[in-house]
């Protein structure tokens, strides 16, 4: 039995005690685990006198005399304020319009309806906050297309795999905007690719796109200098530093090498930079633009970065948690004095970060410009490593003392740790959610639309305590319906479509809630068979949610059929015999209903190519809004990006294509996968408007 004590306080803080697992049945956190899960959100419960105590600041806090900097409403619906005042009280709006509005609430103590959308200044008497009125949905697919039911199509692409001529090992901005062009001229509505959330340029060993430093910057070794700077610059920065044959090297590996690739990248970018800086560079008032723009967040990021190079460098390590603690204030006397001395440093990564912002926009010009009615749709990870520049700089809205997982369940009993950390429910209403909403723009900057992974994660997110087994963590519950209008207001702000990764165990009613807010959810053909064998009919599909063959953590299509995935767990020892065998034959199982499925409504399947091809139609001639088809399943390549449970003994985050991104859609089997897409996009659109 739970400590009546220790339960009150968890579910003050947010914290499910009870909840119900991936197979339905009911399970209760255990006290141990709920002592050191408080204990990560800052409330201490090792005895009952620290739960007391923290009983009583959690309830201080959510008091009438706390009065929340920020808060949310639908437009047309009206705010209860009476907690906080009393019926009738006058006040005084500033619309963001800089107008003005004098209202009174009404008998029961709500501010009436009627405020326009957008972010207002609310003062009554002494006390004044923010009130974000949020439209009733994001920007919606069809606003995007004009078009009440879209039958769209789009690719997604691991930006990182892409391939162009000189690109030094990996791709990049450049080699995407090539890649935008051909798929825009070819019909294509979007281009979805994976997160490019800024990483770790002192500790190129990592580099998960799911684990990034943080997601208010980007990972400036996707920048493309010669985009911007000229190719001659880069010509020249090659040869002083006698770079060719190590980068001409590095392009012709079959798998990226990061250490090396990204050390030689960092070399150009420094020369490249010391001739910007030490020059007259035309471009100098752009840069000193975008700097000024980006304020303080960029300043602290880019501090972070020489910081977290010098502590290396001194052996203080790369976890700042582990820092001396006046280094674990970024607006200390001795942070302000180390940017004095590191000026230069700072504006590097400044200038790194510039660069790479101006070329994701040349990216999403092209895209628009060549016919895209989306574009680019970026994708947002789910958190941020608590080592990291976002963590570092947000400490009072990132919950650094807690790690992401999954409980455990029948696909993994051991449960997971992705080993990044999220918001803190707490933090964030302190603060106004700047930090989430600072996340939004940064997200929504360049892109037109957002692909939210993990969405369940804007209701609730499965916390371990740092050290602890994933089995020894609890559900702590978000703001939703906060999150939610925030989101609504960034998405029309920035007129983008929002896309939510609603893969996995799904809370009641959370899907609904998305759909109601235009939010579209993600179905996988893999995945769409109920029971196992039995595929959905073409017109089951939902048409509040994407459809797609696969996804970076799956097989493709072809890997699929191949069983590739299973090979690959079995060779790295992942699974028993046992399990092997049952996942083959659960495999050949599903592989032949999908054949029957494709043979009820296409006819006699040939061979894998042909199911592939026939795949691609069906996906097509669904009910969804948009289908996005990977590289690798218009490719028919057979190996997936990431495999889930490895680090080191697959090769994560580091495939390439072969050939470069400009002619990857003139590939006989993409092409002519891309004519069928289109072809059964025309056929579903005549068949349903």
């Amino acid at each position: 039995m739970t400590d009546p004590q220790l339960q009150q306080l968890a579910e003050l803080a947010g914290i499910s005690v009870d909840w119900i697992d991936a197979n339905g049945r009911p399970q209760r956190v255990a006290d141990s685990a709920l002592r050191a899960v408080l204990n990560g959100l800052g409330h201490p419960a090792h005895d009952p006198q620290a739960i007391a105590a923290s009983l009583q600041a959690l309830k201080t806090a959510h008091d009438a005399r706390h009065l929340p900097p920020l808060f949310t409403v639908d437009v047309g619906q009206a705010l209860d304020l009476s907690m906080f005042f009393s019926a009738g009280s006058a006040l005084r709006v500033r619309l963001e319009d800089g107008s003005e509005q004098l209202l009174q609430l009404d008998a029961q103590g709500a501010l009436p309806p009627g405020l326009p959308i957008g972010y207002h200044r609310v003062q009554i008497d002494t006390h004044g906050f923010t009130l974000a009125v949020a439209p009733a949905r994001c920007f919606s697919l069809g606003d995007a297309l004009g078009t009440p039911t879209p039958r769209c199509w789009g690719i997604s692409a691991q930006l990182y795999s892409l391939r162009r001529e000189g690109d030094g090992g990996f791709g990049d901005c450049l080699a995407l905007e090539q890649l935008a062009r051909s798929a825009g001229e070819r019909g294509a509505d979007a281009l979805a690719i994976s997160p490019l959330h800024a990483m770790f340029a002192s500790d190129t060993r990592r580099y998960s796109p799911y684990s990034p430093s943080s997601r208010l910057f980007l990972n400036s070794l996707y920048a493309s200098p010669a985009a911007l700077l000229g190719d001659r610059a880069v010509r020249v920065a090659i040869e002083a530093l006698d770079l060719a044959q190590t980068l001409q090297q590095l392009e012709q590996l079959p798998l990226i090498d990061w250490p090396e690739a990204a050390a030689a990248r960092y070399r150009l970018l420094q020369f490249l930079f010391d001739d910007f800086i030490d020059g007259e560079h035309p471009l100098r008032a752009d840069f000193d633009s975008y700097r000024a723009q980006a304020g303080q967040a960029l300043e602290q990021h880019c501090r972070f970065e020489v910081i977290l190079g010098e502590s290396q460098a001194s052996g203080l390590g790369q976890d700042w948690r582990q820092w001396p603690s006046a280094w674990h204030d970024p607006d200390s006397e001795e942070m302000t004095a180390f940017a004095r001395q590191h000026q230069r440093q700072i504006q590097f990564h400044a200038f790194c970060q510039w660069l790479i912002q101006r070329g994701l926009q040349r990216a999403q010009d092209a895209a628009r410009s060549n016919g895209m009615g989306i574009g680019l749709i970026a994708d947002l990870a789910v958190g941020a490593d608590g080592a990291g520049s976002q963590a570092w700089s947000r400490q009072d809205e990132l919950l650094a003392g807690l790690n992401v997982g999954a409980p455990p369940d029948i696909l993994n009993r051991a449960g997971q740790n992705w080993g990044i950390c999220a918001f803190s429910p707490e933090g964030l209403r302190r603060n106004g959610y700047r930090a989430f909403i600072e996340m939004l723009r940064a997200s929504f900057a360049h892109a037109g639309g957002l692909r939210i992974d993990h969405v369940m994660g804007l209701q609730r997110l499965w916390l371990v305590p740092l050290g602890g087994h994933a089995s020894e963590g609890a559900y702590l519950n978000y703001p939703l319906d906060d999150l939610l209008r925030l989101l609504c207001l960034e998405s029309v702000r920035h007129r983008a479509i929002v896309l939510g990764e609603d893969l996995g165990t799904v809370p009641e009613g959370l899907r609904e809630k998305l759909a109601q807010r235009a939010i579209l959810g993600i179905r996988v053909l893999q995945f769409e068979q109920d029971p196992p064998g039995r595929f959905k009919p073409i017109l089951d599909w939902p048409d509040d949610a994407l459809a797609t063959s696969s996804t970076h953590d799956l097989p493709p299509l072809a890997g699929w059929l191949a069983a590739r995935d299973i090979d690959w767990n079995q060779r790295l020892a992942l699974i028993d015999d046992t399990t092997e065998r049952h996942w083959r034959d659960s495999r050949q199982h599903e592989r032949q209903g999908l054949k029957r499925a494709l043979e009820e409504n296409y006819g006699v399947q040939g061979d894998d190519e042909a199911v592939l091809d026939t795949c691609v139609r069906l996906l097509g001639h669904t009910r969804a809004p948009l289908v996005l088809l990977p590289l690798e399943d218009l490719l028919g390549i057979d190996e997936q990006p990431n495999l889930p449970g490895t680090v080191d003994t697959h090769p994560n985050w580091r495939r390439r294509f072969a050939l470069d991104a400009a002619a990857l859609l003139d590939d006989a089997d993409a092409a002519r996968r891309l004519e069928l897409l289109a072809q059964a996009r025309e056929q579903a659109w005549e068949r349903d408007r």
